[in-house]
């Protein structure tokens, strides 16, 4: 199956005019590209280990709409033939009008033919298997190679919820936990995502572990990867909330009961968070931070000492920091 493009130059501030009114005459899968940043909300909504420094804001937009081609090659809009003419001149119409009232920028519209790919599986020719140390990371579709029968192997998919070991805040926080985890392990995962962590804590032999975060996509993304790596899904519970804000999800996590906190979230929320998950831990339990960019090291260390944790130490890979602290016994 084939597609038209209708690709349109635009400006940031009328991305969701142009869209509602494309929407109308029948054209979809609006696709935008710009520069503008991530809002402090889009953030916690997100699962990735740490957001990338993206491009300045330009002002600029692309919007491109989709319309599928019929065997004969002519495009169909709600349900009917038409031509790449007829529905340019319906788009420019469109938005010579909204040209009356808004500022729409160039406003230039130009038609591409797309293939239809599999977007679906497509990705998967950029992740392949790899190691942390001597755990190897691999996905479904690749096998484990004979050489690597006595290694570790933890098997995750990229997905919905993000975290798969690639990023280097995931990879200090795997370390930290080997060193820390026992078999009498109770272990609590803020932000836990794709279950990364926790499956693996689960793997050096913590005893149970428990895992927060704010999407529901995390409770499907850690059933199956948990499944694929043979973790019982008693010993692994998914609560969705915000532990920060939400009283009813800190008493349902519980009080003075972790022996380990693991936390790989960005240091502004790091810092709001310590204070509070303070509350969930064993005296004597371990706090593993990660998320955290070189130059923001000093504030979290800085919240870690403020909550009254005792800072163990600080790891470093490349630009990333991850910062392990111990809750002191009040004896």
């Amino acid at each position: 199956m084939k597609w038209m493009k209708f690709k349109i130059k635009t400006i940031t501030d009328a991305e969701d005019i142009i869209i509602s009114t494309l929407y109308d005459i029948g054209l979809e899968g609006a696709q935008i590209e710009d520069k503008v940043p991530l809002t402090a909300w889009e953030k916690e909504q997100m699962f990735v280990d740490i957001l990338p420094q993206g491009p300045e804001d330009d002002g600029v937009a692309y919007l491109s709409f989709f319309v599928e081609e019929n065997e004969d090659g002519s495009p169909e809009v709600l349900g009917e033939k038409t031509t790449p003419e007829a529905i340019l001149e319906q788009v420019g119409k469109e938005l010579n009008e909204l040209r009356q009232f808004c500022d729409i920028g160039e406003g230039t519209v130009t038609i591409e033919e797309t293939e239809d790919i599999d977007w679906i599986n497509n990705w998967k020719q950029y992740f392949h298997q790899f190691y942390i140390d001597d755990i190897l990371v691999i996905p479904s579709w690749e096998d484990v190679k004979a050489g690597d029968a006595d290694k570790l192997v933890l098997h995750i998919d990229p997905g919905t919820a993000f975290g798969t070991g690639m990023h280097e805040t995931t990879q200090l926080c795997i370390r930290q936990l080997r060193k820390y985890v026992t078999s009498h392990t109770r272990l609590l995962d803020v932000g836990t995502g794709s279950g990364i962590l926790a499956i693996l804590s689960l793997m050096f032999g913590a005893n149970h572990a428990v895992g927060t975060d704010l999407d529901v996509c995390a409770v499907e993304a850690v059933a199956q990867n948990c499944a694929d790596n043979g973790i019982d899904t008693a010993r692994f519970e998914m609560i969705i909330g915000n532990i920060i804000t939400d009283k009813e999800i800190q008493d349902r996590v519980g009080y003075g009961c972790y022996d380990i906190v693991v936390a790989n979230i960005l240091a502004n929320v790091l810092v709001e968070l310590t204070p509070v998950i303070v509350n969930q831990m064993k005296e004597g339990g371990i706090y593993i931070t990660s998320g955290i960019i070189d130059d923001k090291e000093d504030v979290v260390v800085e919240a870690v000492k403020g909550a009254g944790l005792k800072v163990l130490e600080v790891t470093r890979q490349g630009e990333w920091v991850c910062v392990t602290g111990r809750k002191e016994s009040l004896n």
